[in-house]
């Protein structure tokens, strides 16, 4: 079955205002959901946004992860419960 971008849903997502990491809790079809890491989203001068892959992470991303995990894990435990 090909990709369909029509079944691909974000169900949550986290940006660092700091860094602009986003952390997304996506689904695609009726699969299971799972934490995306990443785009990083810019900013450029003009003001308007563009997105980047996230690539490595600073001690920014990683204090603002660290900061935002115990969310990000009971949102993701509320939608996909372990079995």
């Amino acid at each position: 079955m090909p990709y369909d971008a029509e079944l691909d849903k974000v169900l949550k997502s986290w940006e660092s205002e700091e860094t602009g990491l986003v952390i997304s809790i996506n689904q695609y079809a009726e699969s299971e959901p799972k934490l995306q890491i990443g785009p990083r989203m810019f900013t450029r001068k003009d003001g308007t946004k563009r997105q980047g892959k996230a690539g490595r992470l600073t001690v920014e991303d990683v204090l603002w992860l660290y900061d935002m995990i115990d969310e990000i894990k009971d949102e993701l435990l509320e939608l996909a419960p372990p079995e």
